[in-house]
């Protein structure tokens, strides 16, 4: 049964997910890709970086880090995206023709469901992503995630705001943060006036590496996790 995970989010200390002013030249906001310093040197990572670019193998670090991110794909069928996760541009996608950050080959390789109030063709992508522009809702953007999953789970990739739907929703079954020893001072919280215990959500995982502290919570059902 395919389950709704968040996994390897980067969090700041101060509770931030992203920055900022996010542009072109700001994906994460001002300040943003400072939460990501945890990945970029893993295996996982340069792996999938090599993949999208059609470089060489370049070799990246093991250990706490490298696992947490490789285990961000393994079983995952379908991503649910924020719009904010695919563009920076708002409104019609006439005005600001733009197919995403990765280049012709995203390193999803699955169906892809992006949250938008402006509809859009399906865009088929190399190496098997195929983004759907999805309008009417998270709920209706998981009925199809599941039915494209194909039975294997669904990665709710953000931004801050969808996972907070989802979340206030109570249908993550799932989160894993990876909290970054920097601060934003600004942004978008990810868990500003939410209480994650009157939801269901328990800590079950704590790991500390060099460069973050990786916290996973789940959702009690009937009393057990």
């Amino acid at each position: 049964m395919s389950k709704l995970k968040v996994l390897c989010f980067s969090l700041s200390l101060d509770g931030f997910g992203a920055g900022v002013n996010q542009s072109l030249d700001n994906p994460m906001g001002i300040n943003g890709m400072s939460l990501h310093e945890w990945v970029f040197p893993t295996k996982s990572f340069k792996a999938m970086h090599s993949e999208m670019m059609g470089e060489g193998d370049l070799e990246g670090t093991t250990g706490i880090d490298n696992d947490y991110a490789t285990g961000g794909f393994e079983n995952i069928g379908a991503w649910i995206l924020g719009r904010n996760m695919f563009s920076p541009f708002r409104g019609n996608w006439e005005d600001h023709p733009f197919n995403g950050w990765w280049g012709e080959n995203p390193p999803y390789h699955t169906p892809v469901y992006v949250l938008t109030h402006h509809a859009r063709p399906s865009l088929e992508m190399k190496g098997g992503t195929i983004f759907h522009f999805v309008t009417d809702g998270i709920e209706v953007a998981l009925k199809l995630a599941k039915e494209g999953a194909k039975g294997k789970d669904i990665r709710v990739g953000g931004g801050v705001n969808t996972i907070r739907q989802y979340l206030n929703a109570k249908l993550l079954d799932e989160i894993h943060i990876a909290v970054a020893p920097t601060f934003l001072g600004e942004g978008e919280n990810l868990f500003q006036g939410i209480n994650l215990p009157k939801l269901g959500y328990e800590c079950v995982e704590y790991a500390p590496s060099e460069k973050a502290v990786h916290i996973v919570l789940k959702l009690r059902k009937q009393g057990v996790i």
